[in-house]
């Protein structure tokens, strides 16, 4: 079978020289605004934060090589907060590597006819983490000869210049990103978050093997791996898998609410869609609905559908410098077919040829939308008067206190920062929106506990008005694409109730929309229990370790408040717990979860399982003995 990743035009293997290198200049300015390059800065604790950005900007070149026909094999080493990456491609050419990787818009993937379908930033990426890392060490290995070069903040320390050396062609890197206050201070890689990237890498690209601390990560499938090991419900009908030159796809569906979709440009995972996805979907619903040849809506066709399409373009143009939406229209910047036309002529064809061919397939989704189609009736009313009242209160929603920044925002470069708080009550809500960024930070205020959703049909989406309004404000009706924060938080008290609540939110969004946690949009505000605090100093501790700690540094004099709500932490303190030192918990949705299980386990009916779980894990306080 041809690999998706290796169709090489002759034109494409022309020499990768010291010539094919060009100079169009510093790296100040990546330090001075690094947001412009990389994102996000960020601690570590989320998968968009900037360290792993310079990873992968790094894995990115590698992979370049990859996809250019040099070295099926890439090992990363993780060590005290430093990386290393080795491939074993053509290496970076030895008379430009220290321009290649320390001068601002250097590099060969300005000539699309070395790099025609690349995936690292066109001579910014390697730059970027050399400005960003407090230490940053290239080496290339080409025919027996090898360079090294030590760079720290981007300014070079040392250069061996070429010399005889032993060892594989290929390039390795080291870099340790610069914990500076104003940078990755108090950074921590994380090991899940590391591999997840690394099996998109494979699932991209057949054939490559990526070692990780000694972990390898393969894929023999592609996207029919990637769905298999992420999907969390099971597939109604075997997964469709079909590969083309410059595209692949496979989807299925389950038996869940919502469209969930992976989509990948030239190996990069689009996160945020972009002209390929909202092609796919449009190119599904299309073909389906004419195989059948009945006048069926497109979204019962899409109904609980789990699909994924990597495309390859040549000089792709994304939204944004950390490329997590793809503008470009047509399949090459020379204006050729565009990729509405590419994606659609493929699904056409070899789809409706499948579902010719696996009648029993056919029959299956057939019901599946059938299935839509009546519970998409029985609701209308509902739908509609819901709608309406959602449209009205658009104009001015009590609930909602805007911000003016939205992650579905064309123009502009803070649309990752938008976030909204669910906040419980108007006391929490009040302190919130007296302390937040009015530019990227929206509150909802809930009333009190919302409904308990585990086991109802998408009626009550629409029947009840605060989901009803919490899903107009999110923008997330149709489909994902157009969600207006990037952040969906959800901050309660942490006592009984605030948990409570938080589970209900959680149930309410797994419910009906699984995606939204899936693409780690959904978080937990973690808020001080206690402040400790004497004339001098303050400490707001999140747990009773951190309060001990506290104590022992100021002493018997400390001054210590529990704080039992959100409402009673005073806007000036809160601003302090919203800012740019925000601790939130990532919701995290795996396949192992059991969601179903999990569920009717904690949200369902008072089983005599949940009685017994309980009664065996009581806990009683001596102190509350008398």
């Amino acid at each position: 079978m041809e690999e998706l990743n290796l169709n090489i035009e002759k034109s494409q293997q022309e020499e990768y020289g010291d010539d094919s290198i060009r100079h169009i200049e510093g790296l100040e300015h990546v330090r001075l605004r690094p947001g412009m390059y990389i994102g996000k800065l960020g601690d570590g604790s989320h998968f968009d934060d900037g360290i792993y950005v310079l990873l992968k900007e790094v894995i990115d070149n590698s992979i370049d090589e990859f996809r250019m026909g040099n070295g099926k094999q890439i090992e990363i080493k993780l060590e005290d907060g430093a990386v290393t990456v080795r491939d074993y491609g053509r290496g970076i050419p030895l008379g430009k590597m220290v321009e290649a990787v320390s001068i601002m818009n250097t590099g060969a993937k300005y000539d699309s006819k070395s790099f025609k379908k690349s995936v690292g930033l066109n001579g910014v990426g390697t730059k970027a983490v050399n400005a960003l890392a407090k230490e940053f060490r290239v080496q290339s290995f080409r025919d027996g000869k090898t360079r090294i070069a030590n760079f720290k903040q981007g300014e070079l320390i040392d250069d061996t210049g070429v010399i005889e050396g032993k060892g594989e062609n290929g390039t390795m890197v080291c870099f340790k990103p610069d914990d500076d206050p104003k940078l990755f201070y108090g950074y921590k890689y994380r090991d899940e978050i590391i591999e997840t990237m690394l099996r998109n890498y494979t699932y991209l690209n057949t054939g490559l093997s990526i070692y990780f601390n000694d972990k390898k990560f393969y894929s023999k499938n592609g996207l029919l791996d990637l769905l298999n090991e992420d999907m969390t419900e099971d597939a109604i009908y075997p997964i469709i898998h079909m590969k083309g030159e410059d595209i692949e796809i496979a989807f299925t569906h389950c038996l869940q609410y919502g469209e969930e979709y992976y989509s990948f440009v030239n190996g990069q995972h689009t996160t945020q869609g972009g002209t390929h996805q909202s092609a796919y979907r449009e190119a599904l619903g299309k073909t389906i609905k004419e195989y059948f040849n009945k006048n069926m809506e497109l979204a019962d066709i899409r109904a609980g559908i789990v699909a994924a399409i990597s495309i390859n373009v040549e000089e792709p143009v994304f939204e944004s410098q950390t490329k997590t939406k793809l503008g470009s229209r047509d399949m090459d910047p020379n204006g050729g077919v565009s990729i509405n036309k590419f994606v659609n002529d493929f699904i056409k064809q070899e789809l409706d040829n499948y579902l010719h061919k696996n009648l029993e397939t056919a029959d299956i989704l057939l019901k599946k939308i059938q299935d839509a189609e009546r519970e998409r009736k029985a609701i209308a009313g509902v739908t509609k008067a819901a709608r309406e009242r959602a449209k009205k209160v658009n104009l001015h929603n009590s609930k909602l206190r805007d911000c003016r920044i939205h992650y579905n925002d064309v123009k502009g470069d803070r649309q990752d920062e938008s976030s909204i708080f669910i906040t419980e009550g108007d006391s929490a809500s009040g302190s919130i929106t007296k302390s937040r960024d009015v530019n990227t930070q929206a509150v909802f205020s809930l009333r009190g506990k919302p409904l308990n959703s585990f086991g109802l049909t998408r009626k009550v989406v629409y029947e009840n008005q605060e989901f009803n309004l919490l899903q107009a404000a999110l923008n997330i009706e149709e489909d994902m694409e157009g969600l207006r924060y990037n952040k969906v938080i959800v901050a309660t008290d942490a006592d009984v109730d605030g948990m409570h609540i938080r589970l209900l939110l959680l149930t309410f969004f797994l419910q009906f929309f699984p995606d939204l946690i899936k693409k780690g949009h959904v978080h937990i505000l973690q808020t001080p229990l206690f402040r400790v605090r004497d004339k001098n100093q303050t400490f707001y501790c999140y747990s009773e370790e951190e309060r001990v700690n506290a104590m022992n540094k100021i002493g018997p004099k400390a001054e210590i408040t529990r704080f039992k709500g959100l409402g009673e932490i005073s806007p000036d303190e809160f601003k302090h717990f919203i800012g740019k030192d925000i601790r939130l918990d990532q919701v995290s949705l795996k396949k192992e979860d059991a969601v179903n299980d999990l569920l009717s386990f904690y949200m369902g009916k008072n089983t005599q399982e949940r009685q017994n779980f309980i009664i065996d894990n009581l806990v009683i306080d001596n102190d509350e003995i008398e």
